[in-house]
């Protein structure tokens, strides 16, 4: 009660210096700067999607590369060390901090053989897991990972040779 009215007491002896202070408030909140408008996110491919070297048995199987690089196989797929190259499709990103990025990940598409045949790839998880949260100011970047699944039939309908094709990520802004 006593700082009520003392505040009182002050607003009646001083009433014009306390209008102008209260003016001076009304235009500091008036002048004060809007929030920058939300950063289109930058991406970058900085690794593709590889599965490396490997042979098939008349059952065929599957080769899948984690969101971290490691690659697995199943069914009657042996993966081979000849020098070439498995690795998750890596992509650089680039967004003010707190920014919120969701993937959706196309269907699943066909990777073409350059002797005959196709195998189908399924794309995998990420590494953030979606939704996450941009947390570096640009210049830097985030980096994320995104491994897949490649379907291996029998020789015969997947004859060997380099199997290629393009796939679709969708990034969103939230």
């Amino acid at each position: 009660m006593r700082v009520l009215t003392e505040i009182s007491n002050f607003t009646l002896q001083h009433g014009c210096f306390l209008l102008v202070i209260i003016l001076l408030i009304a235009v500091s909140n008036e002048l004060s700067a809007q929030e920058p408008p939300p950063r289109p996110i930058e991406v970058t491919v900085d690794h593709n999607l590889g599965f490396g070297a490997f042979s098939q048995g008349a059952a065929g199987g599957s080769i899948t590369i984690t969101s971290a690089g490691n690659r697995s196989a199943s069914g009657d797929v042996v993966l081979l060390n000849l020098g070439y190259i498995f690795s998750a499709a890596s992509y650089k990103l680039i967004a003010n901090p707190g920014t919120v990025v969701s993937i959706l990940n196309g269907s699943d598409i066909p990777l073409s053989g350059s002797l005959g045949g196709s195998m189908i790839l399924h794309i995998g998880d990420s590494d953030p897991v979606s939704p996450f949260v941009i947390i570096t100011t640009p210049p830097d970047f985030t980096i994320m990972n995104v491994g897949g699944t490649l379907t291996v039939g029998n020789p015969g309908s997947n004859p060997a040779g380099n199997y290629i094709g393009t796939f679709d990520i969708t990034f969103n802004q939230e």
